[in-house]
């Protein structure tokens, strides 16, 4: 191979590398994944930005294929390695047609965009605004005519000595997107403009189904973006199918190109804008796969820490000794309890939720039907051990930092405490429907107060329950005064 063309070749493949070296270069020497702009959300009847969103639809999954990765640079290597082994099996023109095939092919990835775009511009800001923000626009077309340049080197590269053949491939290349681009123009029609609802798109199976003309992942995004009731994203959400979608996978490529399918990725974040939320990164895993897979490990990695810490605090619970009572309860069990806003409950059924007086000692408040007991500061685990009597048991404070009695009356005759995730303790109420004391003792309460760095499961709640008609609330150990 002549060494004109071998330094055309490598050069192209450096050109074609280039924004992503310079990308990864940014991000080590700032720490930051850089990116930049704000939320965008507009559309209109624009041909041109009409016939991008189709040829997308068209060709949109090959554009994810490997080789057309970092610019092209897999092909672009294929192509030239395709070139060098022809020319030694003496087929040169074999290595010409692989040149022309890869350039032709970047081509037709890099060229409609700008030209659709620079289409749009010329009919008015209107439809050059319903591209995207400016700023990220202005990059992604600067890098549709960039990845141009590399195109063009291959095809300076495989140029024969000599004036160009007439009807080569190379000007068939270029033609091409603009021929592509005006058919798809004439066969643009009034559906883009159509709205669909929730029941004509069937979601959750509630609907009559009359969409068609659309595949389950797309009617899925529909779906997710116009759920007014499951974190939707009502920004978005008056916004025509076709429009919608193809905002869509526009969202999907600036993802996938400047996070790597990370919708919290912060250069992501900084381009799309924070108005979106977890709910884009909800409704755009239908489009997406790159975005479903890392979604799916992130939920993965989420639940092995749920796990993690949730058997931190069992290990943490089930190494406090056993509370020795002074006489034989009717019941006596342990349970670990997740407490969020500081309370764990207990409700007659029917009262779930009634409001319950101030607690006593800032430790336990009762009503009728209903119980709360201080579990944790705001959130947390307590190591909680009921005991139900028959009769009233000896008061016990030696150990503990507070010990509180109220007064409690069951409708049902079932006192069972419950924490935030729905965990229960068995009743404790032993003689049926009528009236009870209950005595919480605690310890431990101190230590999360004042550290937040202790373990979880500090927290030591001991609930004796037993019968009682005195309403009265009783402290016999509290705090010392300040």
């Amino acid at each position: 191979m002549p060494k004109r063309s071998s330094v055309l070749w490598a050069a192209a493949i450096l050109t074609a590398a280039t924004p992503d070296i310079y990308f990864w270069i940014t991000v080590m020497l700032s720490g930051t994944e850089g990116g930049g702009g704000g939320t965008w959300v507009t559309w209109g009847r624009c041909a041109g930005r009409e016939a991008e969103f189709e040829l997308r639809m068209l060709l949109g999954p090959l554009w994810d294929f490997p080789l057309l990765w970092l610019g092209s640079v897999p092909l672009i290597a294929l192509a030239w390695g395709g070139g060098i082994l022809s020319q030694r099996g003496g087929r040169p023109r074999l290595g010409r047609i692989l040149g022309r095939s890869a350039a032709t092919v970047m081509i037709v990835r890099h060229l409609p965009s700008p030209l659709l775009f620079m289409f749009d511009m010329s009919a008015g800001s209107g439809c050059a605004e319903g591209w995207g923000p400016p700023e990220m626009m202005n990059g992604a077309i600067t890098a549709d005519l960039w990845y141009l340049l590399p195109a063009l080197l291959v095809l300076l590269a495989v140029r024969t000595p000599g004036p160009p053949p007439r009807g080569g491939l190379a000007r068939t290349a270029i033609a091409a997107p603009l021929v592509i681009v005006v058919l798809l123009g004439v066969g643009a029609d009034a559906a883009r403009g159509k709205v669909s609802s929730v029941s004509a798109l069937d979601c959750a199976g509630f609907g009559d189904g009359t969409v068609s003309g659309l595949d389950e992942s797309e009617k899925e995004f529909l779906c997710r973006v116009r759920d007014d009731y499951n974190w939707g994203v009502p920004e978005l959400a008056d916004m025509p199918d076709r429009d919608l979608l193809g905002y869509g996978r526009r969202l999907c490529d600036l993802v996938v190109r400047v996070g790597a399918g990370d919708v919290d990725a912060p250069a992501v974040t900084e381009a799309i804008g924070e108005v979106h939320g977890r709910s884009l990164a909800a409704a755009l895993r239908s489009l997406c796969p790159r975005v479903d897979e890392v979604e799916r490990e992130k939920a993965r990695r989420a639940q092995e820490e749920s796990d993690a810490y949730f058997a931190a605090a069992e290990r943490s619970c089930a190494a406090h000794p056993r509370h020795r009572p002074r006489i034989a309860p009717v019941r006596q069990v342990r349970e670990t309890m997740w407490a969020e806003f500081w309370d764990i409950y207990a409700w007659d059924e029917g009262n779930e939720g009634d409001e319950v007086d101030d607690r006593v000692a800032d430790l336990v408040g009762s009503g009728p039907g209903a119980l709360r007991i201080w579990a944790a500061d705001e959130i947390g685990h307590a190591c909680v051990t009921g005991e139900s009597y028959r009769r009233r048991p000896p008061v016990e404070t030696r150990g503990w930092e507070q010990v509180v009695e109220v007064g409690y009356q069951s409708g049902d005759g079932v006192l069972s405490i419950v924490d935030s995730q729905g965990e229960r303790l068995p009743d404790l109420a032993a003689g049926g429907p009528g009236s009870y004391r209950v005595r919480v003792h605690i310890r431990g309460r101190k230590a999360v107060r004042e550290n937040i760095e202790v373990p979880d499961g500090t927290v030591q709640l001991l609930i004796m329950v037993f019968p009682g008609k005195d309403r009265r609330p009783r402290i016999y150990r509290d705090y010392p005064s300040s």
